[in-house]
Order: structure tokens, then C-alpha cells, then sequence
């Protein structure tokens, strides 16, 4: 019998391996939190095809997105950076990502993890919802352009409504898999 999966994951191997193990189960580290929303706002703009095809030399070019050492990146590394084929050349989405890494650490300086920070602002910590196509799945809502206004204005950058809904969808805060899909559950399950 076929699994039933959201059908945005049957576009390839490595997003169907994607949405399989990774989409939607929830992460409360925070260097894998800052990880994605990096991943995210490189997304902008462009198909998160192309970003998974690039995660391998996004991780070895960002170290793993260690936040100590990239909120130490200087003007040479951001050069180096937008030199790197491997990446998205952009030198605004690089800045920001360090820039976003400073502000992670900050909150951990002042004993807020950057999970909690996001879990504070959704009711619940978690939203759970049930479409039943792909197509009802929205790309922002109220609540991700709150979310994003409080993060720009607490100092993070290149965080709109919209790269903000994904990155709560791919983080587990919201659940978006369609309910037929096998995935539904699971990240139900992951929350309790």
C-alpha cells in the first residue's frame, strides 16, 4: 500500500526524504532552529528544491550554523561567502544571517532559548491544523505576520510573514500536512 503524503512532496527523491523525516516534527534546539530559519530566509525568492540541493555546502560554508561562530563572521567572511558557488550568493540573506545569530545568542544571554521565544508566541506552543488539500494551505496568516513584526522588532532581519510561516510549518510550531498524509500524526504525536 502507498503512503499518502502532502502532494508537494512527491515533486522529488530528496524533498519526498524531506517531508518524510524532517517537515513539520518539531525542533526545540536552538542552533537547529536557527539553522532552518537561515535555510528559510535563503529560500526567499526562490524553490526550496533549490535550497535543499544546497544544504551540504550551506552547512559546511555557515560551520554547521554554529551561533557562536557565525555571529563572529567579519566583512572577510561575508566576501568569502558571496564568493561560495556552493550557497545563495546573496549579501543581504548572508548579513542577516549573522546579524540573526547575534540576536539568538542575546536572548540565550538573557536565559531565553530561542525555542522558547517562539513557543511563547503561538497559543500552545503549537498549532495544529487539519486541510485537507495541499491547496488550503496558506503561505502566511495573522499570526506569522505578528510573529514577524515582534521578531523585527527584537532585532532579527530578513524575517517576513511569509519566510516566517515556513519556518514554523518545517519546525513543527504549526502542523500544515494534509490530514490523509502518514505525516499528520506523526507530528501530532511528536507534540505531546
Amino acid at each position: 500500500m502507498t503512503r499518502k503524503r502532502c502532494s508537494w512532496a512527491l515533486s522529488s527523491p530528496t524533498m519526498m526524504e524531506y517531508h518524510d523525516t524532517i517537515w513539520g516534527r518539531i525542533e526545540t534546539d536552538d542552533t537547529a532552529l536557527f539553522r532552518k530559519l537561515s535555510l528559510d530566509l535563503m529560500q526567499a525568492g526562490l524553490s526550496w528544491q533549490t535550497i535543499l540541493n544546497k544544504t551540504a555546502s550551506f552547512d559546511q560554508a555557515f560551520d554547521n550554523f554554529d551561533l557562536k561562530e557565525v555571529s563572529c563572521y567579519n566583512t572577510a567572511k561575508v566576501k568569502v561567502l558571496k564568493n561560495d558557488a556552493g550557497i545563495i550568493r546573496n549579501q543581504m540573506k548572508i548579513e542577516a544571517i549573522i546579524h540573526n545569530a547575534q540576536i539568538i545568542l542575546a536572548l540565550q544571554q538573557k536565559g531565553i532559548s530561542f525555542f522558547d521565544y517562539l513557543s511563547q508566541q503561538i497559543p500552545n506552543g503549537h498549532l495544529e491544523n487539519h486541510w485537507q488539500m495541499d491547496s488550503e494551505v496558506p503561505a502566511k496568516t495573522i499570526l506569522s505576520d505578528k510573529i514577524a513584526k515582534k521578531m523585527k522588532h527584537d532585532g532579527f532581519k530578513f524575517v517576513g510573514s511569509t519566510v516566517i510561516y515556513a519556518f514554523l510549518q518545517a519546525t513543527g510550531f504549526i502542523n500544515d500536512h494534509v490530514e490523509a498524509c502518514f505525516c499528520h500524526e506523526k507530528a501530532e504525536d511528536k507534540k505531546q
